[in-house]
């Protein structure tokens, strides 16, 4: 094993919220030694991207998807270590220990691990043409299927940080082609085979978007929902139903109730059988079942976990010297009042932000500091209204604040499906702590400063389902 150097700040994940507090870090410490340990291969890049059509489609350069440039890292002395993956923790002597066996040890560590799409563990599961979408190499994956190429072998190492051993294992980057017909017409006369039908599974932001850019390719779409209508229970069936009926206009197929019972094919996926004994067929497979975070190494370390990683307000855990951020962070929520765990981009680059701030302010008094960092000796809690938001098949969708379907908390419905805009605001407490909103995105940011502003609904009830009543005058009359 390699033992290196102590670390004075040793980041887990090399996704937004490490690299963010990263920076941060940089800006209040300049002179400590920093490392980012990645188990990709690949230097931070625009996940939110992945889905998005543009980037799908090609209609936007595929450089506009890395978010640094390789000499990022060295011009703010940040050592990246890309392909291995932490196993092991050792809070007490503070060590972490990769893949490989080298043992790192740290001053302060972040554990930005993020999380991991959730596998089938159905029989079949491991054929070629399924497909999950959580990394780049997932969208690579996706991409190649709905129209392979040949490979470029001179751009191998492109998203790389200088390590040659490391991108000589790589395989060729597939995403620079061209979705014109006639470069489809040329693959299919060479006998290339592109994908026609696919069959995607479960209801989310994920599926939904999965669902535009196949279409928007030319792709026959299948969509299998488990439950009764789309999202259930997140959203209600008024959401789902105008969900729907945006993604059937699209030309979608959706099939209700529905659960595959077995993978058919070979060696790659040539249809599925659902309940019943229907056979569907396809040639690719969109799986998007949910996000899980893969903690048993930090649990047997001693770590306090839940769903995630169990952090207080300032992000925090149960070990001094550790901090948690981005998806795997199962926090306190100061507006909300409980522990929540949020997996969004613009949540893990905040907190990733808080942490950095955090972990730069409570320095060992035995090194030497900037004295920017010297005077940073309170500590930054984590307060911020998440949001997330879609647009496809001519539909918006967002949500805001907490948007779980608990018990103890009521609905106030702003808008209709016949009239094309429907608002969900979900109060508890009698206040305001989150909204779904569909086609009505115009009034996040109002719903999201009366979520952090802990505004009481007492009497303006009728304000709130009228969509006449413009919101932000609930705000000026907080100001005054």
């Amino acid at each position: 094993m390699i033992c290196m150097k102590k670390i004075n700040y040793l980041i887990i994940g090399g996704g937004i919220a490490g690299t963010t507090a990263a920076e941060t870090i940089r800006r209040h410490d300049p002179v400590g030694s920093m490392a980012i340990v990645s188990d990709e291969p690949y230097r931070l890049y625009s996940r939110i991207m992945l889905s998005k059509p543009n980037f799908f489609l090609e209609k936007i350069p595929f450089d506009q998807i890395w978010l640094k440039k390789e000499s990022w890292y060295a011009e703010n002395n940040i050592q990246v270590i890309l392909g291995k993956s932490a196993v092991k923790l050792n809070p007490q002597a503070k060590i972490v220990t990769l893949n490989t066996g080298e043992e790192l040890e740290y001053e302060k560590l972040l554990l930005a691990v993020g999380g991991c799409a959730r596998r089938w563990d159905l029989p079949g599961a491991e054929r070629r043409g399924i497909f999950y979408l959580r990394t780049l190499d997932d969208a690579k994956a996706i991409m190649t299927a709905v129209n392979p190429v040949r490979t470029d072998t001179s751009r191998l190492a492109e998203g790389g940080i200088e390590s040659p051993p490391l991108i000589s294992a790589l395989t060729v980057d597939p995403l620079r082609h061209s979705f014109s017909e006639a470069s489809r017409s040329k693959r299919r006369s060479n006998g290339v085979k592109t994908a026609r039908h696919a069959v995607a599974i479960g209801g989310g932001f994920v599926s939904f978007e999965m669902c535009d850019m196949l279409r928007l390719a030319g792709i026959d779409v299948t969509l299998l929902l488990r439950e009764s209508y789309f999202w259930e229970p997140v959203l209600d069936e008024t959401s789902g139903r105008m969900i729907e009926a945006a993604l059937e206009k699209g030309g979608v197929k959706i099939m209700r109730n529905t659960e595959v019972g077995k993978i058919i094919g070979q060696d790659r996926v040539e249809a599925v059988e659902i309940n019943g004994g229907k056979k569907i067929a396809c040639d690719m497979l969109i799986v998007g079942i949910g996000v899980f975070c893969p903690l048993a190494w930090l649990e047997v370390a001693g770590v306090k976990v839940g769903r995630g990683i169990l952090a207080n307000e300032y992000l925090e855990i149960n070990f001094p010297y550790i901090w948690v951020a981005g998806d795997a962070a199962e926090f306190k929520d100061l507006i909300l009042g409980e522990q929540i765990q949020l997996g969004n981009w613009v949540n893990a680059q905040m907190q990733g932000r808080i942490a950095g701030m955090n972990m730069s302010g409570s320095l060992d008094p035995l090194r030497p500091q900037s004295e920017a960092s010297k005077l940073r000796t309170r500590k930054e809690p984590f307060r911020m209204v998440s949001f997330y938001t879609t647009i496809g098949f001519g539909i918006t969708i967002a949500f805001v604040g907490d948007v779980r379907p608990m018990e103890g908390r009521t609905i106030i419905l702003r808008g209709s499906a016949d009239a094309g805009s429907y608002v969900r605001v979900i109060v508890k407490g009698g206040e305001i702590i989150g909204a779904t909103l569909i086609n009505r995105t115009q009034e996040l940011g109002p719903i999201s400063k009366l979520i952090e502003k802990d505004f009481k609904i007492a009497g303006r009830e009728k304000e709130l389902a009228d969509t006449s009543f413009d919101l932000k005058k609930l705000i000026e009359n907080l100001k005054s």
